[in-house]
């Protein structure tokens, strides 16, 4: 078991059909497109829209394109590991309802919550079942509906969230494929510029919370920027490091689609040509845990087998951490 690796054997992806553009936004609050684009990157960004629709529909829609593309029954999946900051509901486990909807009838499921750096934390967590040579086949889910935690009268943040979902399959490779290294990361006196105020058993929703709008994302990007950029260079400089990689051996950066002025200031802290960086956030937004899988959904027909990656992300609580990992196929 010991040469076994967990490869990415596929990607899925699934984005709501309604575009929420820059011009649309303009009308909700006072801000315009040429700033949101200076000062994000963000051109347009695709809203969920319909009546009891939520992140497992997201999480569906990338699975059954995952599937299809793969040529994998549902009932092979051992293992769905949902990375997400929005569930269904509080009770029950939105992966366990992701499982009902497609199908997934003999897969353990649950749910993780890591803010925007879930998907790299899941994909962590699901590699060690790989590993360990209990589970063959595992999904790994990273879907977010942003807009149901969006305050529209917020500047600060409507103009940044989407929604969407990217899902891979995991299995093993005896290879050398898949994933190499992981290098995770916290520190919780990050509530402080990145939470959302009410809904948990700490504050519990209530007529005054709700009027109050505390059910909301709430971001101090000045510190959250230097915090993002710093933390996510600095995790990335250290997995290729401690894996001998120098910039010339790594053919791909793949950082969480946060904001394009962070993504360019990580890739320049790490040395990295821009080129050669995933980045799709002018089309999606940031979709919290979903980002990373959307860029490997994109780029796929870029990639090459053995290509060195290194993913990346940074969110709220802060968490934050980078992957390295060899492309399969």
């Amino acid at each position: 078991m010991a040469n076994l690796k967990a490869a990415i054997t596929g990607v899925g992806g699934y984005v709501p059909d309604y575009i929420l553009t820059n011009a649309e936004l303009e009308k909700m609050v006072d801000t315009n497109d040429e700033w949101i684009r200076t000062r994000t990157g963000i051109e347009e960004r695709r809203i969920l829209k319909g009546k009891d629709k939520g992140t497992s529909d997201l999480a569906v829609g990338a699975i059954q394109d995952l599937l299809s593309k793969t040529n994998t029954a549902p009932d092979e999946i051992d293992l769905l590991i949902c990375a997400t900051t929005t569930p269904d509901r509080i009770v029950p486990d939105t992966g366990s309802t992701i499982c009902h909807k497609a199908g997934l009838s003999n897969a353990t499921a649950f749910q993780m919550n890591a803010a925007c750096s879930g998907f790299i934390f899941s994909l962590t967590t699901a590699a060690k079942f790989i590993e360990s040579g209990s589970h063959k086949k595992v999904i790994v889910v990273g879907a977010d509906k942003m807009s149901s935690i969006i305050n529209y009268k917020d500047r600060a943040t409507c103009i940044i969230f989407g929604d969407g979902a990217g899902a891979v399959l995991l299995e093993p490779s005896e290879e050398g494929l898949g994933v190499q290294d992981a290098l995770l990361k916290n520190d919780g006196a990050g509530v402080e510029h990145l939470h959302i105020k009410s809904g948990g058993s700490v504050r519990p929703a209530t007529a005054v919370t709700v009027m109050n709008d505390e059910h909301y994302v709430y971001q101090n990007g000045k510190p959250v920027f230097k915090a993002a950029v710093s933390g996510m260079s600095k995790v990335v400089q250290t997995v290729m490091r401690r894996n001998n990689l120098s910039t010339p051996d790594v053919n791909w950066l793949v950082p969480h689609q946060a904001n394009k002025r962070i993504i360019e200031s990580v890739a320049k802290m790490a040395d990295f040509p821009i080129e050669r960086v995933m980045m799709n956030i002018q089309r999606y937004g940031n979709t919290t845990a979903g980002t990373i899988p959307l860029c490997l959904w994109d780029y796929e027909e870029q990639l090459k087998k053995g290509d060195n990656l290194i993913l990346t992300a940074f969110g709220g609580g802060y968490t934050w951490g980078a992957v390295y990992l060899k492309w399969a196929y």
